[in-house]
């Protein structure tokens, strides 16, 4: 038995308090920590994730077929998917700021019924002009996802759980485009293109209708009771006051987030868009053939993206400071995707697809916690004007390498060496940009 000494009143009280280890109450309250209504939150962001990659998804398997049909080469499919990237910056600056202005619950459910219905578009379209206005409708509403779910995120969840959260309503990006390679060829089969793109379009407007049901702030969502509540705002209190997306712009921990979206995120969009052209053109497969292995390379993304944030809030919990668990799981993300390198010249599909794959779970790894590091920085106001700000970056610097990406495989008679070779060197260049902008994680002083 513990000795107390003269303080053994006390401690005895200690022990028999209902809230130490081992009791009831305390089980319960521990339990509705870790399994509260905040997860469900999580569970919808994955859903609306999953229909928005699904939706962007469907060209880039349709691709081969349409280069026959509509007659475009691989450099006016690197312009119309430049289009898409284009719209997508405009759509990340707005998208933002809306989501603050909005708030999350109205600002999701705008842009999932925008691009719900410019998806459905697509089947309008005759021509690569046709597409591209398309596809620029799609980048307009598909921007607003990211910013308004990482807001949600920051409203719902402490910081030790934010980077797991973001990994798994992230793990819907992976789904969505493990989902599109099997549903599509069916959908193909059975209303030819035109009917793929529509029916994809149309899935969204189910899932509006379980968000608005689903959604609310915490504070406000009867499904909430007060411990799971306090946990969410176990974080010190942060103001409220509003601010302009302009006033982030002087601040480095601003610049260390675009940067980094700068230069990763249009290697995710060069293995969305390109990668079911890039087997059809080194290893002869077609849409039939795409299945298996494009599932195969987002089942890895899935891993990826869960096991990224699991990595980071794993350090955090076993004592390890902020800056060190995020940067931790980065650099080893980072160091995961080098092999892709050797993507363009393996042997065979499977061998190129393992490679990418590994690529694609340290993508997704990396990008949870990239996320992460703007609401880890910035109070939750300014989160969704902040990550606008990141996307639109990641979008121009896609613009830019869609373009180039046509334009290369088309002047090397279709090698992809080169976009291989970048993706290899782009997060550890990202890494090394933001850990000289943000050697420590300090927040931006706004005020």
């Amino acid at each position: 038995m513990q000795d107390c000494g003269p303080a053994r009143a006390k401690c005895t009280r200690a022990r028999n308090s209902p809230r130490q280890r081992g009791s009831p109450v305390a089980d319960s309250t521990r339990s509705r920590r870790r399994f509260g209504y905040r997860w469900t939150i999580v569970a919808l962001l994955f859903c609306v994730t999953t229909v928005n990659y699904v939706d962007r998804a469907v060209l880039g398997l349709l691709n081969p077929t349409l280069k026959k049909e509509i007659g475009w080469d691989d450099a006016t499919y690197g312009d119309i998917n430049a289009a898409f990237t284009v719209a997508y910056a405009i759509g990340m600056l707005l998208s933002g700021y809306m989501m603050d202005r909005l708030g999350t619950r109205r600002g999701i459910a705008l842009v999932l019924s925008f691009w719900s219905l410019a998806a459905m578009a697509h089947a309008l379209a005759r021509s690569a002009f046709g597409f591209g206005i398309a596809r620029f409708a799609l980048g307009l509403g598909e921007a607003g996802n990211f910013p308004g779910s990482i807001k949600a995120v920051a409203e719902w969840f402490p910081k030790a759980e934010r980077a797991l959260a973001t990994g798994i309503f992230n793990a819907g990006t992976n789904v969505g485009a493990t989902l599109a390679p099997l549903i599509v060829p069916f959908l193909v089969a059975v209303s030819g293109w035109q009917g793929a793109f529509v029916l994809t379009g149309a899935s969204g407007f189910l899932f509006l209708g379980l968000w608005l049901w689903g959604f609310r702030r915490p504070e406000e969502h009867p499904k909430v009771d007060p411990d799971e509540l306090a946990y969410i705002r176990s974080d010190p209190p942060e103001s409220e006051e509003r601010t302009p997306w302009i006033r982030l712009l002087p601040h480095r921990q601003t610049w260390a987030f675009m940067l980094g979206k700068f230069l990763t995120d249009p290697i995710w969009w060069f293995y969305l868009f390109w990668l079911g052209t890039f087997l059809n053109e080194r290893f002869g497969m077609d849409l039939k053939q795409f299945g298996p292995p494009l599932v195969a390379v987002y089942l890895f993304a899935d891993v990826g993206s869960v096991g990224g944030g699991w990595l980071s809030s794993r350090l955090i919990r076993l004592g390890r400071s902020l800056n060190f668990a995020r940067k931790s799981a980065m650099f080893t993300c980072a160091l995961l995707v080098v092999p892709v390198a050797l993507a363009a010249q393996a042997p065979n599909a499977w061998t190129a697809i393992a490679l990418v794959g590994l690529a694609a779970a340290a993508h997704q790894g990396w990008s949870c916690n990239l996320f992460t590091l703007a609401s880890d920085t910035f109070p939750k106001r300014a989160v969704g004007s902040v990550v606008g700000l990141g996307g639109m970056a990641g979008a121009i610097g896609g613009t830019l390498f869609q373009a180039s990406a046509g334009r290369i495989v088309q002047a090397s008679g279709g090698s992809y060496v080169v976009p291989f070779a970048i993706a290899a060197s782009a997060y550890l260049a990202a890494l090394l940009v933001i850990q000289l902008l943000m050697p420590r994680l300090d927040p931006a002083r706004l005020e």
